[in-house]
């Protein structure tokens, strides 16, 4: 091409309108998602269109420059170990998992493709990251909360319940969470005078049997950790503790929604706004391992007085007033 030729095409599209040179195609960006829960469940899809909204006003619009590739684990551990392997298989750019047991096994089939947590107790306690401000692999987010809550649970079940002395705790064995949860819950049951016992979310039929037995005995309470099969498992275990009139301490207001006593934990819908800002980020070019992992900034308390009725309940007036909601 001769020169005169070439100044005159160069001439020719600067003067294209503005709006026909933009219309280029946008990369289109692949986001792996894997939730521990069941793919019916309402908090589920609530938490995840909260993500997906943050990341609109980010930019990334599913169908034009990202799409999802969405797994559902309904708390079981195996079909979260064939999920999270189905996932990496397609090389997304990054993978949003949420609680402990999934971000386990996604971190068991990568350590190379960028990870984005939410909703995950005590994270450098279950081994996700080295440490909370630099956590130098492939994985990164927002953690529910460190070990000692737990412990508040069971404070919080005496503050409401003075007469229990007897608190049966329902946790998932498989997961560390399930063991840590328990452990510090062990360590302050002698301050408060209540004797701890574990139930394991196995399965329905055992949870069934264990809390039936448990109830024969005068004077117990309930707590149910965070694990993804309990929280599976909610209108069952709500259902238990109605039937065997025991105060029960839940670690998520959808169990209190459910017709449960008392709840008190992070707000998972702030979290997934967070792990969609990590999500662009990574997307824009950072790296997980220099992000530090966050810790909640919103917890909330939530009561039922319906419930506290049906049991011969009455709050305290510290609790009524610290309440960040109230079904009646």
């Amino acid at each position: 091409m001769r020169r005169r030729e070439f100044i005159a095409l160069v001439g020719s599209a600067a003067a294209w309108p503005l709006g026909a040179r933009a219309q280029q195609p946008e990369q289109m960006r692949l986001i792996g998602v894997l939730q521990g829960l069941a793919a019916d469940d309402r908090l589920g899809k609530t938490l995840f269109a909260a993500f997906r909204q943050k990341l609109q006003q980010s930019g990334w619009t599913d169908g034009r420059n990202v799409r999802f590739d969405h797994r559902w684990g309904g708390g079981n551990a195996d079909v979260m170990r064939r999920q999270a392997a189905e996932l990496v298989a397609l090389a997304p750019d990054v993978i949003l998992t949420t609680g402990g047991q999934a971000t386990e096994q996604m971190l068991q089939a990568t350590r190379t493709i960028p990870v984005v947590f939410a909703v995950v107790p005590d994270p450098v306690g279950s081994g996700l990251v080295s440490r909370l401000s630099r956590p130098g692999g492939n994985a990164t987010g927002f953690m529910q909360f460190e070990y000692s809550l737990s412990g508040k649970w069971l404070e919080l079940l005496k503050q409401i319940a003075p007469s229990v002395t007897r608190a049966a705790v329902l946790r998932d064995p498989a997961v560390t969470a399930g063991i840590g949860q328990f452990a510090v819950i062990q360590s302050v049951a002698p301050s408060v005078g209540v004797e701890v016992s574990p139930i394991d979310t196995n399965s329905l039929t055992e949870i069934e049997r264990a809390v039936s037995d448990f109830a024969r005995e005068p004077n117990g309470g309930l707590i149910a950790t965070a694990s993804a099969s309990g929280f599976t498992q909610r209108e069952l275990l709500v259902s238990l503790a109605a039937r065997y009139q025991l105060p029960a301490v839940y670690f998520n207001r959808e169990y209190v929604s459910s017709g449960g006593l008392i709840s008190y934990g992070a707000d998972f819908a702030d979290m997934y706004r967070g792990a969609a800002s990590y999500v662009d980020r990574i997307l824009k070019g950072e790296k997980p391992a220099d992000m530090p992992v966050q810790a909640p900034t919103k917890y909330e308390l939530v009561i039922n007085l319906k419930t506290a009725k049906a049991l011969g309940l009455t709050f305290p007036s510290s609790v009524l007033a610290r309440a960040d909601k109230v079904i009646e």
